[in-house]
């Protein structure tokens, strides 16, 4: 039991463990260098954090622990005097474990005024570029500002920038340094000294799972024409309102636990039988009959509003799969113990 509950923190919840066993004075002192974001994420973690047994709140003050001391090594001597010691330390795979991680922590990204900005600035500097030019800025945006601004091209751009996106890799700071000179009159950020990962698929796959049904059905609709490998990719790693029943029955009773009944109702009314039919074998008879009644008095319904409510009840299970409450299987790669 203790070793699920420890699989199913999240980071921001273990960083939160760590802001509890602190203490509230030294705790401040911490909140003085986060940001007003990360600083509004850990506090709703130490909310939500529940009792940890002994054992697991140790083991994770010594992974920050440990953490600390590679950032300190790394800071006197750099990365390869690092290794050498951390490899003496920790062996060779834990070493390289915690470099790897504080090597993206500590990556400082370019145009952080992206991410801070509105996406509809967004989409006015970038509505006349080149798709490479949107694809490559979008990159460094937060997904859910990236899904906006994609939802707002015109149709023939938006699979352009999805495709150029999910193909970026890595950037030089050459590269990085050029586009953000056309911009530097009216913006400013540091460069990364480090080659920088941005794109890929897995970051369209979040861009997807933020964007609208409506964007999203025409992505993949005619992504799957023009490259359905790409499609297929993206789909694997992502989740939508036709994957509920993929989904585990204790997982579809745990999110139904947190749907409004009028959204469900008015989501079932235009899905297809196989999802509506998964749904209600997972709830109680009075609860079938009042969500069928529903259905039934429900006219004139308009598929933006279908697509609302399905968009409502997939934010509401990727919430907790963030939480950890439920799980996702993605792609066909996990493996499960029962």
């Amino acid at each position: 039991m203790a070793a699920k509950q420890q699989a199913q923190l999240t980071s921001a919840a273990k960083a939160a463990a760590v802001i509890v066993a602190l203490g509230a004075e030294q705790a401040s002192q911490v909140y003085k260098c986060l940001r007003e974001e990360e600083i509004e994420q850990i506090s709703l973690e130490v909310a939500k954090l529940q009792q940890l047994p002994q054992e697991k709140m140790h083991e994770i003050m010594e992974d920050f622990y440990n953490l600390c001391v590679t950032q300190k090594v790394i800071a006197e001597g750099g990365v390869i005097y690092a290794r050498d010691i951390l490899e003496k330390a920790f062996g060779p795979e834990m070493a390289q474990a915690y470099i790897d991680r504080l090597s993206k922590s500590m990556q400082v990204r370019a145009f952080e005024f992206i991410r801070k900005a509105n996406y509809k600035n967004i989409l006015v500097m970038l509505q006349n570029e080149h798709p490479q030019t949107i694809a490559f800025v979008l990159s460094y945006a937060k997904a859910e500002q990236a899904s906006q601004v994609i939802s707002e091209l015109p149709r023939e751009i938006q699979l352009d920038v999805v495709e150029r996106i999910a193909q970026l890799e890595s950037v030089s700071p050459k590269v990085v340094s050029l586009v953000e000179s056309i911009l530097e009159k009216r913006f400013s950020s540091v460069v990364s000294v480090d080659m920088t990962e941005i794109g890929g698929v897995n970051y369209v796959a979040d861009i997807m799972n933020h964007a609208d049904r409506n964007t999203e059905k025409f992505i993949f609709d005619e992504l799957g024409k023009r490259n359905p490998e790409l499609s297929d990719d993206i789909r694997k790693l992502m989740f939508v309102f036709e994957d509920i029943v993929d989904l585990d029955n204790m997982s579809i009773q745990r999110f139904l636990r947190d749907v409004d009944t009028r959204d469900l109702a008015i989501a079932l009314k235009g899905s297809n039988d196989t999802v509506k039919e998964v749904i209600l074998s997972n709830m109680s008879k009075r609860s079938q009959e009042t969500i069928l009644g529903d259905i039934q008095y429900l006219h004139n319904i308009r598929m933006r509003d279908v697509e609302e409510a399905q968009q409502k009840i997939v934010d509401i299970i990727r919430r907790l799969e963030d939480t950890g409450e439920i799980v996702i299987a993605r792609g066909g790669g996990d493996e499960f113990i029962a």
